[in-house]
């Protein structure tokens, strides 16, 4: 048995197995794991069932009649995993039970030495959580929506910081039209994972810059610890002149099918209010984008400031900026680091 942070400090490399169903691996499973389920969504709800009706016993007798007919497959499978790799494998399954055990003695029988995560995914999902936002201090970057703070974001990485993208992650920009053009989002579980998962590779001793959200990205939320931290840690925010921001949203956003627009732009309709509105969509249908647009900042810059003061106890240190070059911004923040971490020139809003 080994404890879940061991994944996290010690073999990433080694070749993570996950043994539950397709339907439970597809809600959420540990980052870089390979689904060798040891009962089909079906045959796991059997077993279930008779484990319901007439005890362990019984059920385990159905269990070892589907899987006795296809212990020759788990080993193809786990051969086509491991090729041209040490014979060194680890698995869990919901708990670190009979499933992950079942498979690991299969599996050393074929000449691999399989360690199993104690206390399975449900001890993985825990342990994410208790150790949510932990580790590097955050600098969060904030900035009225088009202020291109995803760009700066990855120019700073480029010029050695290290970020998070929780954008990226989530498959989401962050508004009602933040889903165009990206793949589907994952589950909530699924996106809680994969976070962590890029927190675990952060380096403790230097701070991480991510970009400033509320609590929903799209269809996801952030954990609360995570997003707890986020709202106390040191606030940077960008001043970008409202004609850049209209200009770059209309960069991102004309290319998309105007239903789509107009489809996003109806989930805040009544927020907005029926004139503004009515005046948005015509402008979208006739092609003139920038009007559109700045009625739209209007809700938002209005929406983001409210969500600021709800955070009142913010240290927050502003950064006028003239350009929406991305590498002019992140180099200015690089500039004003040294002061940023020294607590200089900070005020609470």
């Amino acid at each position: 048995m080994i404890d879940p942070g061991w994944l996290f400090c010690e073999r990433r490399d080694l070749p993570l197995i996950d043994v539950r169903s397709p339907s439970e691996f597809l809600q959420g499973h540990i980052p870089h794991a390979v689904n060798i389920p040891l009962f089909s969504d079906e045959e796991r709800a059997v077993v279930g069932t008779r484990y319901h009706d007439a005890g362990k016993d019984a059920a385990l007798l159905v269990g070892l009649d589907f899987a006795g007919a296809k212990m020759s497959d788990y080993i193809k499978k786990l051969t086509n995993i491991t090729k041209g790799k040490p014979r060194e494998i680890s698995l869990y399954c919901w708990r670190g039970g009979m499933r992950s055990a079942s498979l690991a003695w299969l599996f050393s029988l074929a000449g691999y030495h399989a360690r199993i995560i104690e206390g399975g995914y449900k001890a993985y999902r825990s342990y994410i959580r208790q150790q949510s936002g932990k580790g590097s201090p955050m600098l969060v970057l904030g900035g009225m929506t088009g202020s291109g703070k995803t760009e700066i974001l990855h120019e700073l990485r480029r010029q050695g910081e290290q970020i998070i993208d929780l954008e990226d992650i989530a498959h989401n920009r962050g508004s009602v039209f933040g889903h165009l053009g990206q793949c589907p989002q994952p589950t909530n579980e699924q996106f809680e994972n994969n976070l962590f998962d890029a927190w675990s590779q952060l380096d403790p001793a230097k701070p991480v810059w991510l970009e400033d959200e509320s609590r929903s990205i799209g269809t996801v939320s952030l954990p609360g610890p995570f997003f707890e931290q986020m709202k106390k840690s040191q606030l940077i925010l960008l001043r970008v002149p409202l004609d850049i921001r209209v200009a770059r949203l209309t960069d991102e956003y004309a290319g998309f099918e105007k239903n789509s627009l107009l489809d996003a732009l109806g989930k805040i309709a009544q927020a907005m209010g029926g004139q503004g509105v009515a005046e948005a969509q015509r402008n979208i249908l006739a092609g003139n984008f920038a009007p559109a647009i700045r009625l739209v900042l209007a809700y938002y810059d209005k929406t983001y400031q409210k969500a600021m003061f709800k955070f009142n106890e913010r240290h927050v240190k502003e950064l006028n900026t003239g350009t929406g070059d991305a590498f002019l911004n992140a180099s200015m923040l690089k500039q004003i680091l040294p002061d940023i971490l020294a607590n200089a020139e900070i005020r609470v809003i």
